[in-house]
């Protein structure tokens, strides 16, 4: 009596397992191929709020948002507006804060350039205050450009560098969307 029971349980097991085990396969199957934060997003996965954000897989790949070098350069500029990644459009204000060192005579370029890498527009930052200090100094610019045919484009402020010598130089670089 008991061998038929344990015969069928056996049976019901393994058609468990391999209904499972085909789902799994079928869905491997269906999941796109994720190669970066963007499509990670679009593919729905969740995204971690952290910054820079991040987005995990289920086969437990992560991918990070590329925000640029906004993290290294914090220590000598701070951009409050606009944001990585945030979509912009003409006109667009800039500011934030530098240190004194990052102007020259209270001002630094700022150049927005567009997916392809070609310079669509130029700001002449301004200090909002004395800018001859160590400390972090506001500043304010209005950059207006003609919307590009790329979606996504690159914000640059630069340290001014009136001596042209490469050893001065020093950017910040932000990634920016072109809204439509």
């Amino acid at each position: 009596m008991k061998q038929p029971f344990l015969i069928i349980a056996i049976f019901i097991l393994v058609a468990v397992v391999a209904v499972i085990s085909y789902k799994v396969f079928q869905d491997k199957e269906n999941v796109p191929a994720v190669t970066n934060f963007q499509e990670c997003v679009s593919a729905g996965y969740p995204v971690m709020e952290s910054y820079p954000r991040q987005c995990k897989t289920p086969d437990g790949k992560t991918f990070a948002e590329y925000i640029g070098n906004e993290l290294e350069k914090n220590g000598l500029i701070r951009v409050t507006n606009p944001r990585p990644n945030q979509t912009i459009a003409s006109p667009l204000v800039l500011e934030g804060e530098a240190r004194g060192v990052w102007f020259f005579e209270a001002s630094f370029p700022a150049r927005l350039f567009d997916g392809d890498g070609n310079e669509i527009a130029v700001a002449i930052v301004q200090a909002q205050d004395e800018w001859m200090t160590q400390d972090f100094v506001p500043f304010l610019a209005t950059l207006e450009f003609e919307t590009p045919d790329t979606e996504q484009g690159t914000l640059v402020f630069e340290k001014d560098n009136p001596s042209g010598l490469p050893e001065h130089d020093d950017r910040l670089i932000m990634p920016v969307r072109f809204s439509k």
